[in-house]
């Protein structure tokens, strides 16, 4: 399953960070952060809960950059 969210996010190189830290997460299959649209696109893995996921993605991206908000 693939979902799209609004995130803020202040510079390139954050979003390039964030993207890496959302990557990295449990359940997720394939993140992409587009700074200029101000979008993140997550794929989740077969049988996740997109919710719960989204929850440890928001933690990561916030060890990156503390004020970044993803709309959930």
């Amino acid at each position: 399953m693939k979902k799209t969210y609004k995130i803020e996010v202040d510079c390139a190189n954050c979003a390039n960070l964030m993207e890496d830290a959302a990557r990295r997460t449990a359940g997720v299959q394939s993140a992409t952060v587009n700074f200029m649209t101000q979008k993140m696109i997550v794929e989740f893995a077969e049988g996740q809960d997109p919710g719960a996921v989204m929850q440890g993605v928001l933690a990561a991206c916030k060890k990156v950059e503390p004020d970044c908000e993803i709309f959930l």
